[in-house]
């Protein structure tokens, strides 16, 4: 199968997957020689109707791990949002050095079901949503250069790659439960039901944070009101210039706290084909 076409396709809350997809997706068009696509999978208006693919593209869909797996809000979206029809997939997973734990399995198994061809699968240590001590700056140059790298042999592997090829190999267990966030007692800690609060001494009221919330959650009349559900992504926290989003659960904090003191060694990034 010949490539024409590259798509660049992410969700991508703080940006860093993006940084990542948008790096190799640039890399593979350039050395085909062929036009970029890109979707940003990110916010809700984005992800109102189907995208269909077909046999020619080479798509490379990213996105970042939360609890071990694809985030559960999101996971619904890319199950029935993104239509493969034989294209070629390279399957990217971002996350905040502790683990991608499942994640990349279960985006692999999520693209196959979509009907997509998986060539090849990638895992990126990532400054953490979370805390800039965990992977600070990353993803950096060389995590961008080696992503690059990968994807011009994930391309050629995709231009070989038969119809009867068989699933791409990752490590993880799709099926696998999410894991549990502890704090720094050892215990499971539950913030479940924490929202982002607002330092009105800092706040101006823009709306930005209305605008960046991936699933809508933000009450664009009351920026301090977050009437629907959280999933912790950090976009307004990390997207408001003027820094007036923030987290003060307590239960939130001490798990934080808990990967702070015991992930901040850099993680290697994984390959796949």
């Amino acid at each position: 199968m010949n490539v024409t076409r590259v798509c660049a396709v992410y969700w991508s809350a703080t940006g860093n997957t993006e940084k990542i997809v948008r790096a190799m997706g640039e890399a593979a068009a350039k050395a085909i020689r062929c036009p970029l696509g890109e979707l940003d999978f990110t916010i809700p208006a984005a992800r109102e109707t189907v995208t269909e693919f077909q046999a020619g593209d080479l798509v490379i869909i990213g996105s970042p791990t939360y609890a071990g797996k694809l985030p559960n809000k999101i996971l619904p979206d890319f199950q029935t949002k993104l239509k493969g029809n034989g294209a070629r997939a390279v399957a990217v997973v971002t996350y905040g050095n502790r683990s991608f734990d499942n994640s990349l399995a279960e985006l692999v198994s999520v693209l196959k079901a979509d009907g997509f061809l998986v060539a090849g699968g990638a895992a990126f240590a990532c400054r953490h949503a979370f805390s800039d001590l965990l992977a600070p700056g990353r993803p950096d140059d060389t995590d961008l250069k080696a992503a690059e790298t990968f994807i011009l042999k994930a391309a050629a592997r995709a231009e070989e790659l038969p119809e009867t090829s068989e699933t791409l190999q990752v490590p993880g267990d799709a099926a696998a439960p999410y894991y549990v966030p502890k704090g720094t007692d050892g215990q499971p800690a539950k913030f479940l039901k924490a929202k982002p609060l607002t330092d009105m001494k800092k706040c101006t009221k823009c709306g930005y944070c209305v605008k960046l919330c991936p699933v809508g959650s933000i009450d664009p009349e009351d920026v301090t009101n977050v009437p629907g559900i959280c999933i912790k992504c950090q976009a307004c926290v990390r997207g408001c210039a003027l820094g007036a989003k923030y987290f003060d659960d307590p239960a939130f904090l001490s798990h934080v706290k808990m990967l702070e003191q015991n992930f901040t060694e850099g993680k290697e990034n994984s390959f796949y084909l």
